[in-house]
């Protein structure tokens, strides 16, 4: 079975609006040998990639493209079939695929749906050596290959935010390019295109980004325009962290100025030792160091598109619950990182917590006495983070006030997201 060229289609095509691989496949012999006849191929290949049972093929329905395995078809349908699932599993979505005969006897035309080129290259080549050792009763390490491509996903394809944005666009027929190996992505053609980078678009204005990024002049803007924020300033020194906390009454807030997804942030410290430490954990995030007054309640997110609230999320704090045996660093991977929210990769909403790795953590536990490889008593609750951790989706629930306020504060800022 050989690939006889390998075609690019990145934009609108004879198969589909969507980049594609359109692969010539001359499949030699195996012309006389479907599925049906291959002893065991079946079996095989359905225990490597139980996951094809949400294939529905032709037949429309969960299950067609195994009903079609049973009943014979050939290697380029099945090669279409076994491409796309090895992308999904490694994190690259597809669904789309067509394989059609040529006027070539045994040769075929396979395509498959490319988000990324290099990606789907790589997978074609994985599922023909798959296909090959289920024919051929060889062994195959499905989760070698999978891990492969996901950490080609994991590098080359485009960020959460962005891949969003595109299928969003995908959905209402709008083509997309990307136009880098970054995250920069064009919308549509010609007088009507439109480019985004990220979660920015080419109507964001540079102005009210430099704002965004800087929270104690957003604040400032804020507050002059009646949107309430916390009192608080910015402090160049632990002591001068120390003397703010003490001018503004405690319990404060410690964050840098310049951050996201709660890094360096630290919430209702209570003492001139946890205000000092707090601030050396801010200041490493390299942007000048804020002091707030801290309000309690729930961490809240809201994303505000085109000046209307379009989704809202809330946090929660991450505990543990000590069982007497184990340490905390053993409690945080069995407790916490077992969450299947949780992982290295942009796609997970949320991060695996990696005690050596994360000061912050690390700092929430000396807070209460502990240390990560401490043994709590059974049946004490250990807190490990406090923010950062947004998975719950309140959209429904925003009141409209809140939801007034925060459009306000989009439009202060200058944000279109």
């Amino acid at each position: 079975m050989e690939f006889l060229k390998i075609l690019p289609l990145r934009g609108p095509n004879i198969w589909t609006y969507r980049p594609v691989l359109e692969v010539w496949l001359d499949i030699g012999a195996l012309e006389d040998s479907p599925s049906n006849t291959l002893p065991g191929f079946y079996e095989r290949l359905t225990a490597w990639l139980p996951t094809l049972a949400e294939h529905r093929c032709g037949i429309g329905e969960r299950g067609g493209f195994l009903l079609r395995l049973r009943e014979g078809t050939w290697p380029g349908h099945i090669l279409e079939h076994i491409t796309i699932e090895l992308q999904n599993l490694a994190g690259m979505q597809s669904g789309f695929g067509k394989t059609r005969s040529t006027s070539v006897r045994g040769v075929y035309k396979v395509v498959v749906r490319s988000r990324n080129e290099t990606v789907t290259r790589a997978a074609l080549q994985e599922a023909r050596e798959l296909m090959l050792a289920a024919m051929q009763d060889r062994p195959f390490e499905v989760a070698a290959a999978v891990a492969r491509l996901h950490e080609m996903v994991d590098s080359l394809c485009l960020g959460p935010s962005t891949a969003c944005i595109v299928d969003a666009a995908t959905g209402r027929g709008i083509p997309s390019i990307r136009l880098s190996e970054g995250n920069l992505v064009q919308l549509g053609y010609g007088a009507r295109q439109h480019r985004i980078w990220t979660a920015e678009t080419d109507q964001t204005s540079a102005i009210a980004e430099g704002i965004s990024r800087d929270k104690d002049l957003s604040k400032t803007l804020l507050q002059a325009c009646g949107v309430p924020v916390p009192e608080g300033r910015i402090v160049d020194s632990a002591a001068d962290a120390w003397e703010a906390a003490e001018d503004i009454g405690l319990p404060v807030v410690v964050k840098p100025s310049d951050g996201n997804h709660g890094r360096g942030v630290s919430t209702e410290l209570m003492t001139r030792a946890e205000v000092e430490a707090a601030y050396k954990l801010a200041d490493e995030e390299g942007s000048e160091v804020i002091v707030e007054r801290f309000v309690r309640g729930d961490e809240h997110r809201l994303l505000v598109i085109g000046g209307r609230l379009a989704a809202a999320a809330r946090g929660e704090s991450v505990s543990l619950l000590a069982d007497g045996s184990l340490t905390i660093r053993q409690l945080i991977e069995q407790q916490i990182n077992s969450d299947p929210r949780r992982g290295e990769a942009e796609e997970f909403p949320l991060d695996a917590i990696r005690i050596d790795d994360n000061a912050s953590a690390q700092f929430e536990i000396s807070r209460q006495g502990y240390s990560a490889d401490s043994i709590p008593a059974a049946g004490t609750s250990v807190l490990i983070q406090r923010t950062g951790n947004v998975a719950f989706d309140v959209t429904e629930r925003v009141h409209p006030e809140v939801a007034a306020t925060v459009e306000l504060a989009a439009r202060i800022v200058g944000l279109d997201i």
